[in-house]
């Protein structure tokens, strides 16, 4: 067996992004939902998606760092 070991989905950045993409769409589809029918529990929900957000760009900005080591040692 080689050395080469696959790095966990939630290691992936791909995974990372593509959780980014379906967070911004769920806010899309809360805005419609919220403009044809104004709701308190809808902000909470966008507000909710927005600090999930948050913590993903947390997330990705520490794989752009790991990423950026990486290339420096090679």
């Amino acid at each position: 067996m080689s050395g080469y070991m696959a790095a966990a989905r939630e290691e992936d950045p791909v995974h990372t992004v593509r959780t980014i993409a379906r967070l911004s769409q769920m806010i899309v589809e809360l805005r419609d939902e919220y403009v044809a029918r104004p709701r308190i529990d809808t902000l909470q929900q966008i507000e909710q998606r927005l600090d999930d957000l948050l913590g993903l760009r947390e997330d990705l900005h520490a794989r752009i760092q790991q990423a950026q080591r990486n290339a420096d040692h090679t």
